[in-house]
């Protein structure tokens, strides 16, 4: 597990579609939001996903850039990039979970605090692939179901600010909190471990 003050184990991140992302930033005030979800067309990250689009501008103009790593192959995350105005990584083999100590665990779905969320994002998504408007999840997904979320804050020296390990399938950081982490941030220098 990475803690605040580690350096980020890998430089630069190549996204399904667009150009390289460098860890760190190259912009000095930027700081990079670096999220690990489960795999593609997972409701309940889906679900998470739809918060941070909808507040993508306030984010951008907080001076953070998204970027969202998948355990899935990118032929699989394709059909769901639409309307995400941030880098997707495709990670099928998990080399960016390892370099980050993000695991997977049977808790990820078992634990009570996921089951609302499940329910919720199931019942969300299968509207809207009624509908036409999504997806639906890979029947198989590469690297199971059993993912766990987790947050990366990382700053200007290409070190951890902020990190978060998810105990549960729908246990990552919300919009508001992102913001209030990255102030904090940029008020305290990132501690050296």
């Amino acid at each position: 597990m990475l803690v605040p003050g580690a350096r980020v184990p890998v430089s630069r991140l190549d996204p399904v579609l667009g150009a390289s992302v460098a860890l760190p930033d190259p912009d000095p005030d930027r700081l990079v939001h670096l999220q690990f979800r489960r795999f593609a067309g997972c409701p309940i990250c889906h679900f998470h996903l739809r918060s941070i689009v909808r507040r993508h501008a306030e984010i951008e103009s907080a001076g953070i850039q998204e970027v969202v790593v998948f355990h899935s192959p990118a032929r699989e995350l394709h059909p769901h990039l639409d309307g995400l105005p941030f880098p997707v990584v495709a990670d099928p083999d998990k080399r960016l979970y390892a370099a980050f100590g993000v695991e997977a665990s049977p808790r990820s779905l078992l634990s009570p605090r996921a089951w609302g969320p499940i329910v919720r994002a199931v019942t969300l998504g299968t509207w809207g692939m009624l509908r036409g408007r999504e997806r639906p999840p890979v029947r198989s997904p590469r690297g199971g179901r059993l993912g766990l979320p987790a947050d990366f804050l990382i700053d200007s020296d290409g070190r951890v600010a902020a990190a978060k390990y998810g105990a549960h399938a729908d246990d990552q950081w919300p919009v508001d909190t992102l913001l209030t982490l990255a102030t904090e941030t940029r008020r305290t220098p990132t501690p050296n471990p």
